[in-house]
């Protein structure tokens, strides 16, 4: 079928290998070759091709992405709101890997005994709303802003507060360089002005803010880290030190999901779970 194909080819784009796109359809490699042949051999273009141990989309490939992406999506997430759902039907739920390990573990824990089918995967803000968008997974638990939400449900957790990690208190009478998370990343953007707004001067920008609190933790600057990381990793109260007044360095934690979601009940339990769990977080 197209779809597939291309279906099998946006996947291609992000995963880089046939075994890893394999896996996400549940299909052997030898299937994802031959839907990438077959796309090929109905559009007469060359689509991939090799890249070291990897593959690559040609320049033709990615025109075509380009092209058909958001409408792609959507037809995939159609399909997923007529899809019929047992209580065995296999969920994909996306996650903000430090919301998961922070927040989520005993709750987990607690419910998938009582729904065990349900997957979970952590990526960053902008991949979770693309997946969620896409049908790839039914609920999308995200970190920072929320930017561009077509077609999605947004429900705000929680915001969490931010602290600075450093062995010293930190002097906020002069400006001062930070190390925080990378705000290249549309969801952590908003931080900067917030930041700056306060005399903190982004410094060091990492990828992930557990790289960040090490950096704070060893005195190399006072990191700039959401609460949850902080006791996730343990860090003593004492190297914990709040923000400046007035800041407003928090972090949004909100729920995505497709509309058609509340209309179903076993996905519609969860997202009321989800809810009742940030709420008394909140509380």
């Amino acid at each position: 079928m197209l779809l597939e194909g291309l279906e099998t080819l946006a996947l291609l784009a992000q995963e880089k290998t046939m075994g890893k796109v394999a896996g996400r359809l549940y299909i052997t490699q030898s299937a994802v070759s031959k839907r990438i042949s077959n796309l090929e051999a109905r559009l007469g273009k060359k689509l991939v091709e090799p890249d070291g141990r990897h593959l690559r989309l040609t320049p033709d490939a990615l025109a075509l992405l380009e092209r058909i992406g958001p409408s792609l999506d959507e037809l995939r997430g159609q399909l997923f709101d007529s899809q019929h759902l047992t209580d065995q039907s296999r969920l994909a739920i996306a996650c903000s890997e430090t919301i998961l390990a922070g927040y989520l573990g005993p709750l987990l824990n607690r419910h998938l005994r009582r729904d065990p089918y349900l997957q979970f995967s952590t990526h960053h803000t902008p991949v979770i709303l693309e997946r969620v968008r896409a049908g790839d997974a039914v609920l999308g638990v995200c970190a920072g802003e929320i930017l561009h939400a077509r077609g999605l449900e947004v429900v705000p957790l929680l915001e969490e507060d931010m602290v600075l990690v450093s062995p010293e208190p930190p002097d906020f009478g002069q400006s001062l360089a930070v190390v925080t998370i990378d705000l290249g990343n549309p969801a952590n953007r908003y931080l900067e002005h917030r930041l700056r707004s306060v005399g903190l001067t982004p410094w060091m920008q990492m990828d992930s803010y557990f790289a960040a609190a090490e950096l704070g933790r060893a005195g190399v600057a006072p990191a700039v880290v959401p609460l949850g990381v902080a006791r996730l990793m343990g860090i003593a109260p004492a190297l914990q030190h709040a923000p400046p007044a007035g800041s407003r360095l928090t972090r949004p934690v909100s729920l995505v999901f497709r509309p058609s979601s509340r209309k179903r009940e076993r996905l519609a339990s969860l997202i009321r779970v989800l809810e009742r769990h940030f709420a008394g977080l909140a509380g």
